[in-house]
């Protein structure tokens, strides 16, 4: 009786709550980049931070959009115990209350992603546009020549650079065609069950491995300047969290590896940055040319 009393108290408190944690599930994955894209912004310099992680996120992201939706257009038999796993696995758009925060998580990663790469293409292309003019400078006073570095584009088709290229345009056309062939590719594939759980698996495994091209890096220049530890340290906190509770609520041993694993790495790149702070590297001196910022 009391319990029916407190109704028009508990209902809206827990209505409250629910939409609080849906808010922080839809913006909580893109508060780590806001201090690096201020860092980035401020001192006009994006090679601290590696764009590798915007093309894991963004891939990660699009296939967990593609995992679910379509299960709901399959055979029913299939569709019932595929809604059964979504659940579990969290990625399901029609089995549960939370689907749709976790959509629109999604899709603000994203566009956070895009904007993340817009604002290191242009710094990236304003920084060497500004030493080309220095080079030329340099060569009008002694008469020499100075070589212009091609014009990288996404049509070119060049392996040895991909993800380097010399404008936005060409991040986003990649994009694109890669949802288009994935989405192709899923909807060819929508009956078939394994094809369903690999592409959930990949989606995972894909965001486990977001701070491995930032590790990589750090790795090979010996330093993390430029790379904002605000941002690791929110990884960390919200990949502890989020293994936490995967372990708890019994979610498939994937989720928890894979979770784990995440972890694992965010400590690494909080180790080198500590190492590297107690014992930095010289810098060697080098010719500045307007190719050299290959940041990975």
């Amino acid at each position: 009786m009391e319990a029916e009393g407190l109704d028009w108290l508990l209902v809206p408190l827990h209505q409250l709550v629910s939409w609080g944690a849906a808010a922080a599930m839809v913006f909580g994955g893109v508060v780590p980049y806001v201090p690096q894209y201020r860092d980035i912004r401020r001192t006009q310099n994006a090679d601290g931070f590696s764009t590798y992680v915007c093309l894991v996120l963004l891939v990660a992201n699009i296939l967990r959009i593609l995992f679910c939706p379509y299960y709901h257009f399959a055979k029913p038999a299939f569709s019932r115990s595929h809604s059964v796993e979504c659940q579990h696995s969290g990625f399901g758009r029609f089995g549960r209350r939370f689907e749709s925060p976790l959509l629109w998580q999604s899709a603000i990663m994203i566009l956070t992603m895009l904007l993340m790469l817009k604002l290191c293409t242009e710094v990236r292309v304003a920084n060497e546009l500004n030493a080309r003019r220095r080079s030329f400078t340099a060569a009008d006073s002694k008469d020499e020549e100075v070589k212009v570095a091609p014009r990288r584009s996404f049509l070119d088709f060049d392996p040895h650079h991909f993800w380097q290229w010399s404008s936005f345009s060409d991040y986003v056309q990649c994009v694109l065609a890669f949802t288009g062939v994935a989405g192709y590719i899923t909807y060819l594939s929508i009956d078939s069950a394994l094809f369903v759980e690999t592409l959930g698996f990949l989606a995972v495994l894909t965001e486990a491995m977001l701070g491995v091209p930032q590790l990589y890096r750090n790795h090979r220049h010996q330093s993390t300047e430029g790379m904002s530890i605000k941002m690791v340290l929110m990884w960390t906190s919200g990949d502890a969290f989020k293994t936490a509770y995967f372990l708890l609520k019994g979610a498939p041993l994937q989720f928890s590896v894979c979770g784990l694993l995440q972890v694992l790495v965010d400590l690494a790149i909080l180790g080198q940055a500590y190492a590297f702070a107690r014992h930095p590297q010289k810098p060697a001196p080098h010719a500045v040319h307007p190719t050299g910022t290959k940041a990975l």
